[in-house]
């Protein structure tokens, strides 16, 4: 390991530190063909939060590892990021032990694709999996069928300065159980909708009798790659056919819009969706785990 590694801890990061970060996930990018850090964590580079710790690791003046993580009060996440050039040189295991150390709450941590290398580095911590998150894909170039839209259920595209807080209650409601989308607020989707790739086009929602019941927001990517970004329903009309409408509705948009293929993410145990993707033809590609304290 060399000597003149250094370590240091902020709660706000420079423009300066944010573009090293984006770089440094890039080379990982390139070489990896994963990207190490998630939305949320690229979207927190720029947004500074009172639960959000970054970790950088240094050669003199070159970031070679990054950190970021989010304390709460029952766990703690984390993920991070080593430059290429400079890995099996500990500076991952530095990330993980200052994790470890400034966690309040028993830590958790994310391995993009699960790596042989993530899962070795999960391993000399003690930490064992604890959730998957399975990415599907399907290509677009066959007939998608029209979608059977249920009696008296409307769909149209969001409108964004109207549909914000219907959104916010749809979305809580359908993810009350899962650990961050269930906590996305006005805050979160206004970044999210500030973002480049933001079409409200792409962003389908239900409703019967003028009340959203459910939504699909699609996301473009390059290189012709389309995503269901997040498919929800209300549960007091769940088994509806409305998921099934909803999906359509949206992989249909994304394959006039020229896309040729298209992922989403989904929790390794929501058999329910996965039957969903599975019957139109999706299929897993890779998986995401995240590894946590005994």
């Amino acid at each position: 390991m060399s000597k003149l590694l250094t370590i240091s801890v902020a709660t706000e990061l420079s423009g300066t530190e944010i573009d090293s970060v984006l770089r440094l996930v890039a080379d990982a990018e390139a070489v990896d063909q994963i990207r190490a850090l998630n939305e949320a964590a690229l979207l927190r580079l720029r947004r500074t939060h009172p639960t959000t710790r970054h970790v950088l690791v240094s050669e003199q003046d070159e970031l070679v590892g990054y950190a970021q993580l989010e304390s709460g009060a029952e766990w703690s996440a984390g993920q991070l990021v080593v430059s290429p050039r400079h890995r099996r040189q500990g500076v991952g295991t530095q990330l993980l032990q200052r994790l470890i150390m400034e966690s309040t709450s028993p830590l958790r941590v994310w391995a993009m694709g699960d790596t042989a290398a993530a899962q070795a580095l999960a391993a000399t911590a003690g930490m064992g999996r604890q959730r998957e998150l399975l990415i599907m894909g399907r290509g677009l170039d066959d007939e998608l069928p029209e979608p059977a839209v249920p009696s008296g259920v409307q769909i149209r595209a969001f409108v964004p300065g109207q549909d914000e807080q219907e959104w916010l209650r749809v979305n809580a409601a359908a993810f009350a159980n899962h650990p961050e989308q269930a906590l996305i607020d006005l805050a979160d989707l206004k970044d999210r909708m500030a973002e480049p790739w933001f079409n409200p086009d792409g962003f389908f929602v239900a409703t019967r009798q003028g009340a959203m019941i459910g939504f699909h927001w699609t996301k473009q990517h390059q290189d012709q790659l389309g995503e269901v970004y997040v498919l929800g329903v209300a549960p007091w009309v769940s088994g509806q056919g409305i998921g099934k409408a909803l999906l359509l509705t949206g992989l249909r948009w994304l394959q006039q819009q020229g896309c040729s293929r298209v992922k989403l993410y989904v929790e390794a145990n929501h058999r329910a969706a996965i039957e969903l993707y599975l019957t139109y033809g999706f299929t897993t590609a890779s998986r995401d785990v995240m590894y946590a304290q005994s």
